[in-house]
């Protein structure tokens, strides 16, 4: 267990030095959901015409409401990030150097994600912190209770940017993807807006924003925001994260990697 603990504590360390180093990714993280709370949020406000927000049925601002839609999203942008860093581990070779380590290859991944996770919930508190001063607050036990649901939601997350990295051979194709799976997974969700002010313009459209993971993980840490559990967000992420991970493993898999490359 000391040597499981060892390979985590390495994979998470030099994640660390690379986000500590990398001070841009982080004001970049701070920037992009900022912009939205305070120049976009006003429009969106007037536009949608929101008051009262099920399921709390308690009338909150438009810009609280969207705080746990930008959580998610700078969780989304960071697990792309991530992924984005694997993509060039694996040009420059230190993805199979450390497939081939003594501890298993899903322990391996897996402390990837937990790296991922580690660097996002610094960015989301920050952020959090960040609005409070601009007297955008939830409940002081909502920091506590999302705690989990955070981790939760990056694993998931991550774990989506495992898999797609797992898929691209070469660093140029990689910022066409992102954004190809990044815009639709956050527009295409509650983070911005609810569901049922969706069903009011197109049910195609709600039903989509619907099976839409990101939609269950923005939900996930809502809820956890005002102290309630949402079962249903819960299940969703969790198998969205099993789902992810185990396709992931699939992709990492050396065999198959050299598979493809003979073929």
């Amino acid at each position: 267990m000391t040597a499981w603990l060892a390979a985590l504590y390495a994979i998470v360390a030099r994640e660390a030095l690379r986000f500590v180093h990398n001070r841009g990714r982080f004001l970049s993280a701070l920037v992009r959901p900022l912009v939205w709370l305070v120049v976009f949020a006003a429009g969106f406000r007037a536009a949608l015409g929101l008051s009262i927000i099920p399921p709390y049925q308690t009338y909150i601002t438009y810009e609280v409401y969207i705080v746990p839609g930008l959580c998610g999203m700078i969780q989304l942008f960071n697990g792309m990030q991530s992924s984005l860093s694997l993509v060039y581990d694996q040009e420059m070779g230190s993805m199979r150097l450390l497939l081939t380590s003594p501890r298993p290859r899903w322990w391996l991944l897996f402390s990837k994600l937990m790296a991922g996770v580690a660097v996002s919930l610094l960015q989301v508190y920050a952020f959090l912190g960040i609005a409070a001063l601009f007297g955008i607050t939830v409940p002081a036990l909502g920091y506590l209770y999302v705690f989990p649901a955070l981790i939760l939601s990056g694993l998931m997350l991550g774990a989506l940017g495992l898999l797609i990295s797992s898929t691209i051979k070469q660093l140029e194709n990689f910022a066409g993807v992102m954004n190809f799976v990044i815009f639709p997974m956050f527009f295409l969700s509650s983070a911005l807006y609810p569901l049922w002010k969706m069903a009011e313009s197109s049910d195609l459209l709600r039903d989509i924003c619907a099976v839409n993971p990101f939609t269950h993980a923005v939900e996930l840490i809502r809820f956890s925001l005002y102290g309630s559990f949402n079962g249903w967000a819960l299940l969703w992420v969790v198998t969205g994260t099993v789902a992810f991970f185990l396709l992931a493993l699939v992709g990492y898999d050396p065999a198959r990697g050299l598979m493809r490359r003979r073929g």
